[in-house]
């Protein structure tokens, strides 16, 4: 740091020593105002999270706040006044298994008897579970003596005995539903079949059941895998997933009435050629990743890029440091909000006026993406705007891909689709912390894909797959999972 001693010295020493040692004390702060600027860029981007970034939100800071106590006049907790009662559908009459009647005897107030009175019963319904009962069964193969032959020979046993093997149809459907629909490992899976239905196994039988129940669903998955490729609309997203301690990823493809889940080594646009192929003709939802653009443009599929994702990187510039960016950011932003406020009026405005306002609304938001993004160059030529150019060039790249949803009916703006159905799967990788073979691989795909779709259709998952555990051990037709249309 200069002193008054050193200032004065320096004076006298000419204007010569002045002017240089301002002109080097001016490049240093020059030099740090830099380093300040790419310190705060990187604060910013080690700030990332969920809000403004792609990043899960498993990863943001869960830091517990403190707690803080009700203050006085606020509402209280449970039902609010005026909010309307939520009650449960009563029982129908055919679903009522017996029936209670009780006549009053006399007045409880003066002891008087009571006449008849054609006023409804009060009702309580009750539910109770009977007894559970489990069967046990002994299939007896006799033998028979050939006196021509000189051999024993032993009866068949029915091949769906045989395949079956010590669990039936209900209990190996129960085993793999509890399995992947609960998140039940091995050892609560025993502990249920010992302390409820008295029934002693291993956990090697327990991964044989759940085996049993994946082949059974071998067809309906592939007839589902098989149609991907004609749908219209399908969204995509992708999560990891751990084998082993290796690296998965775990893909789910959502079109209209199914869910797909696949498990791949790879996070590439081969998945999407594998599953899809080279010829696909619909649209696909999905977020800014790059193997959807590497498909996209390698044979020319039509995308919708998720607005919701663009929201969350536009919020990233507005968290930098630099305040042309800021600005830049905050036009943007208000730009895609003004078009999710029209997108939210859909129902008070005709068509044409919907789609006018829809149009202008992306127009407004090329033209502020583009037109608005500052550039500065520092004395090599090295962009110092690098956040903003990079989302100027996005939308002069695939702007038009941000839009498709304006004339395509029934495509979202949003990949929110994709992104809840992977929500269950998420619980279930930190619960199980994921597969140890191939055979786990496929078997999580088989019955993540069955759960998701039953639920999307409003189906049991349980039935469906008790259904295809029936199927197989009879050695019948798999139940489908394909849509049926409407008559």
């Amino acid at each position: 740091m200069m002193t008054t001693e050193s200032a004065t010295e320096l004076y006298r020493q000419g204007k010569g020593a002045v002017v240089r040692t301002l002109l080097e004390q001016s490049s240093l702060v020059e030099t740090l105002q830099q380093e300040v600027v790419e310190l705060k860029r990187q604060v910013a981007v080690l700030s990332k999270n969920s809000s403004n970034s792609s990043k899960r939100p498993s990863s943001d800071d869960l830091t517990k706040p403190p707690s803080r106590r009700r203050q006085k006049g606020k509402r209280k907790l449970g039902a609010q006044p005026g909010h309307p009662l939520h009650e449960r559908t009563p029982f129908a009459p055919e679903e009522i298994d017996a029936v209670h009647d009780y006549q009053p005897d006399c007045c409880p107030d003066c002891g008087s008897p009571l006449a008849p009175a054609d006023w409804a019963p009060k009702v309580l319904q009750q539910v109770e579970m009977a007894p559970i009962v489990v069967t046990k069964e002994e299939h007896r193969a006799h033998a028979g003596w050939c006196e021509h032959c000189q051999q024993i020979h032993y009866a068949a046993f029915p091949p769906e005995v045989e395949k079956a093997g010590l669990f039936q149809e209900q209990l190996t459907a129960l085993v793999a539903y509890m399995k992947h629909a609960h998140h039940a490992s091995f050892t609560t899976i025993r502990k249920y079949l010992r302390d409820v239905l008295g029934l002693s196994v291993s956990r090697g039988y327990i991964c044989k059941l759940i085996q049993k129940v994946s082949d059974a669903l071998r067809q309906p998955y592939a007839e589902l895998l098989e149609r991907l490729p004609l749908e219209t609309i399908v969204n995509i997203d992708e999560t990891g997933h751990k084998e082993n301690g290796q690296r998965f990823w775990t893909w789910v493809f959502r079109a209209d009435l199914y869910i797909l889940f696949k498990i791949d080594a790879s996070r590439g646009s081969q998945v999407l050629i594998e599953v899809l192929g080279q010829q696909f003709d619909g649209v696909i939802g999905c977020d800014y990743f790059s193997a959807y653009r590497k498909y996209m443009s390698d044979f020319n599929v039509t995308v919708q890029f998720c607005l919701a994702h663009l929201i969350r990187d536009v919020k990233f510039l507005c968290s930098l440091p630099d305040a042309a960016t800021q600005a830049y950011g905050a036009y943007l932003l208000g730009a895609i909000k003004d078009m999710f406020h029209i997108i939210h009026q859909r129902e008070t405005m005709d068509s044409p006026s919907f789609d006018q306002a829809l149009e202008k609304a992306r127009q407004r938001i090329l033209r502020v993406g583009i037109g608005l993004a500052p550039s500065e160059l520092d004395r090599s030529g090295r962009q110092l705007k690098t956040e903003a150019q990079n989302m100027a060039e996005r939308f002069r790249k695939h702007g038009e891909a941000f839009f498709r949803f304006i004339t395509t009916p029934g495509l979202d703006p949003t990949n929110n689709a994709a992104e809840q159905a992977l929500r269950f799967v998420i619980i279930d990788r930190v619960v199980t912390q994921g597969t140890r073979s191939p055979r786990g691989r496929t078997a999580c795909e088989r019955f993540w894909t069955v759960l998701a779709t039953c639920q999307l259709q409003g189906r049991s998952a349980f039935e469906f797959i008790l259904e295809a555990v029936r199927a197989s051990f009879h050695n019948r037709p798999a139940p489908t999972l394909l849509p049926v249309p409407p008559p």
